[in-house]
């Protein structure tokens, strides 16, 4: 009777890999490909080429999340008795030190129970999300609620920082020019309908769709705003791995600026990246 032939050393040592790669991409939700996985897993002590786990997560089907087709950002409303700010940024969205450059827009996240808004305001040196709020409507009380949110949460000093957004009424509006003006921060407007004027946000806007609300169907508007925190501040500040920050998250990127045991990729991330 023919015996059964025994694995080889590598195949044992690709079930143990598979075992740590399964561990890594449950971890990120399902969302990570073979380049973050691979980057975590020698972030873990674990010293394998990139094609290797290239293969093995192809080999089960096991891929990273991905843009469907016809996907679209919110719209925005121009009001013309409000004399927008000029556009200091000019699409170079780098910072040399935290809050010195946000970026803030509003998007629509559905739910069962009706569509609702989101506005986040994001730290450019980091990507960190530094304020963020939900309500029924896109007003200028909502957009107000995520700077305030931002401000109570970073180190605002006056005249070193500025905000960035599109045109939109609500950010024109003389309330959040004059919450803006109170705390020393600087207003910077790109043109209206252009996603490359605020390139960055609409990144964040995109990777939070892909990797969330794309993939999730709620029921109630609860649910909706529980999985968000959780994966603002629970998943993308504190733990998601970024290429442009050295596969640090936002979070330890910061840390290490601040304890100045700087990474060897330091310089702020180019627009067109998640």
């Amino acid at each position: 009777m023919k015996q059964a032939e025994q694995p080889c050393d590598r195949d044992l040592v690709d079930l143990g890999l598979l075992s740590n790669i399964y561990e890594i991409w449950e971890a990120s939700g399902f969302t990570y490909g073979a380049d973050r996985v691979h980057r975590q897993l020698r972030r873990d002590g674990i010293r394998v080429g990139r094609k290797r786990v290239e293969r093995l997560m192809a080999g089960q089907g096991w891929h990273g999340a991905f843009l469907r087709r016809g996907w679209r950002g919110g719209s925005t409303r121009q009001d013309p008795r409000h004399t927008p700010a000029p556009d200091l940024v000019n699409r170079q969205f780098t910072a040399d030190g935290p809050n010195r450059l946000w970026v803030a827009d509003a998007t629509r996240i559905p739910t069962g129970e009706g569509v609702f808004w989101l506005a986040a305001v994001r730290d450019v040196f980091s990507r960190r999300i530094v304020g963020w709020k939900t309500s029924d409507r896109c007003d200028t009380d909502l957009i107000l609620a995520a700077l305030e949110y931002g401000i109570w949460s970073r180190d605002v000093r006056d005249g070193e920082l500025i905000h960035h957004s599109d045109r939109g009424s609500n950010y024109t509006s003389f309330r959040f020019s004059q919450r803006l003006q109170d705390n020393g921060i600087r207003p910077s407007m790109g043109s209206v309908g252009d996603s490359y004027d605020n390139a960055l946000m609409e990144n964040f806007w995109s990777t939070l769709k892909i990797e969330l609300v794309y993939r999730t169907s709620w029921r109630t508007r609860d649910e909706a705003e529980n999985a968000i925190f959780e994966y603002i501040d629970g998943w993308y500040n504190t733990r998601r791995i970024q290429r442009e920050l050295g596969y640090l998250s936002p979070n330890e990127y910061e840390a290490a600026r601040h304890a100045q045991t700087e990474p060897d990729n330091l310089t702020p991330a180019p627009t067109g990246s998640r």
